[in-house]
């Protein structure tokens, strides 16, 4: 588990309970899916049937919230690439949780934890140019804006309409005076 202040961080369950409080909080959400690039899930058998695949990847954390104890979103390596230690991460915050900081909170959690724990030296992300908010979690966290990520990189193609990020272990060693 992974803690801050206001949140913890764990690995999918798919106990009921979370099931229930990710329907009721973000993943059937069409505004929260559609920014996140997933489909939309609204029963609890299509959710149950996602976390047998979530449970598989060590890498995606469900977010809850201490005081409510409810699953708000979730914060994952979305790609990976062992080659060069290098994970691009994605979030998402269920909409009645915006605006509280929590997406930052859990961002610098998530990056502290993988420099700490982890062999990656270079942690990206990016977002659509037209999602603001998401824009404004990057801008305030440690990460950099940078002309690309890994994922185009790879793929061969300028990243159009999307605004990159990346932190190498080195600067956030720096900045954390480690």
């Amino acid at each position: 588990m992974i803690e801050t202040k206001r949140l913890y961080l764990e690995n999918f369950s798919g106990s009921d309970e979370q099931i229930k409080s990710m329907i009721k909080n973000w993943i059937a959400d069409p505004m929260i899916q559609n920014e996140y690039g997933e489909p939309v899930y609204e029963c609890e058998a299509e959710v149950a049937s996602l976390m047998d695949r979530y449970r598989n990847e060590p890498y995606r954390w469900a977010i809850y919230e201490k005081e409510s104890n409810e699953c708000i979103g979730q914060i994952a390596f979305c790609k990976v690439w062992e080659d060069v230690n290098t994970a691009e991460i994605e979030y998402c915050i269920g909409r009645a949780f915006q605006g509280h900081g929590y997406a930052g909170e859990v961002l610098s959690a998530i990056i502290d934890h993988t420099f700490i724990n982890t062999d990656f030296v270079h942690l990206e992300a990016y977002h659509r140019a037209e999602n603001i908010a998401s824009g404004r979690v990057l801008l305030k966290s440690l990460m950099r804006q940078t002309d690309t990520v890994e994922r185009f990189k790879r793929e061969g193609v300028a990243p159009k309409n999307k605004v990159c990020y990346s932190i190498e272990y080195d600067e956030w060693r720096s900045e954390r005076k480690i």
